[in-house]
């Protein structure tokens, strides 16, 4: 996240709109693959993040679930791109930022899962009728999305 550090030390805490990726990695089940984040404390969300300079979403999606996860995604479909005043966030330090967010689905996905412990608690296969109840808000969405797109 070099880029955004960059970008805090000019702006402060000043709102910031920030593209990001995130990635339902399906198994042979048609169960998705969830993170137990360490921040927010203890949250389910899908795999991803923000991108960095020069990289396509696409690019922020393979990047982002290979340093979360262990894992390499290919095939990647677009889902839906979000937006808007639901996707302001606040963080803990005070940062304020909206984040654009390109949501991507895939079954293509090899290797073999490792926890980062600096970011998950853990990773787990949900049947999508039977998702987790901390669930962050606007990955609940995107899957509510996907599931009516099927």
């Amino acid at each position: 996240m070099g880029y955004i550090r960059e970008l805090r030390k000019l702006v402060g805490h000043r709102p910031l709109i920030f593209v990001g990726s995130v990635v339902m990695i399906l198994n042979e089940k048609g169960q998705v693959l969830l993170q137990q984040r360490r921040f927010p404390k203890g949250k389910w969300g899908l795999p991803g993040g923000l991108m960095e300079l020069g990289e396509s979403t696409e690019d922020v999606a393979r990047r982002e679930v290979m340093e979360e996860t262990g894992l390499h995604v290919e095939n990647l479909q677009l889902l839906q791109v979000y937006s808007g005043p639901n996707h302001f966030i606040k963080a803990e330090n005070g940062d304020e930022f909206y984040v654009v967010t390109v949501a991507y689905h895939t079954n293509d996905f090899s290797g073999n899962l490792i926890v980062d412990e600096t970011e998950s608690i853990q990773f787990k296969f949900f049947d999508l009728t039977n998702l987790p109840s901390f669930l962050v808000g606007t990955h609940q969405m995107m899957l509510e999305d996907y599931i009516k797109s099927r």
